[in-house]
């Protein structure tokens, strides 16, 4: 493990005592879990102390552990985890925090990093995620009258309703998914030169 590494736990476990709820170290990489109620005071502390000066946010994302470990995991289901660079100390952080079960949501960190906007904005599209003061939590991949959370565990690989235009209504309207059964039989294609035996090769 590069001393690098160790010595950034070290700083991050002392300035963070109490605070941290674990720490772990693998592929060379840092990971902390922090709890939600001091999530927000633990990135404003990362990015702004110089020992730490973690000053560029990489990607933030949902994660939904909904039967992971094939149904063992007994902790919280929704979790956000945030992916922080230090240009100036050429280190990197991960920071996870677990949110309730029935309304997940934290607060945002875009006062923070701006760049987070459109990365809560995903999260809480793909996951319903709420970020407490974001300034304009919207969908941003899907469409605006899109039903449900595309990356939950519990979402129907079909969807929930599907969109088409209505030429007589001229707009846009939302029906129930109707899936019509296919047959899926392979097709090969045999009419090409693959197939077309060379002078010579003939018996």
């Amino acid at each position: 493990m590069p001393d690098k590494i160790q010595t950034l736990a070290t700083h991050v476990q002392t300035r963070f005592e109490g605070v941290l709820t674990s720490h772990v170290i693998r592929l060379n990489e840092l990971t902390i879990e922090v709890a939600n109620s001091d999530m927000h005071a633990v990135c404003l502390a990362l990015r702004d102390e110089a020992e730490f000066t973690f000053d560029t946010m990489i990607d933030i994302c949902g994660v939904d552990y909904l039967e992971y470990g094939e149904g063992t995991w007994k902790g919280a289901r929704f979790a956000v985890v945030y992916h922080l660079l230090s240009v100036k100390h050429n280190h990197r952080i991960r920071l996870r925090t677990f949110l309730d079960d029935d309304a997940p949501r934290t607060q945002s960190v875009r006062d923070i990093w701006i760049v987070s906007d459109w990365f809560e904005r995903e999260a809480f599209d793909m996951y319903g995620i709420l970020f407490d003061g974001h300034p304009d939590l919207r969908r941003i991949l899907t469409d605006y009258g899109f039903i449900g959370h595309p990356f939950r565990k519990d979402f129907p690989l079909c969807g929930n309703v599907e969109m088409r235009y209505d030429p007589e209504k001229r707009r846009v309207i939302y029906e129930p998914v109707e899936l019509e059964e296919r047959i899926l039989v392979p097709r090969v294609i045999r009419d090409d030169n693959r197939y077309i035996p060379e002078q010579g090769d003939k018996d």
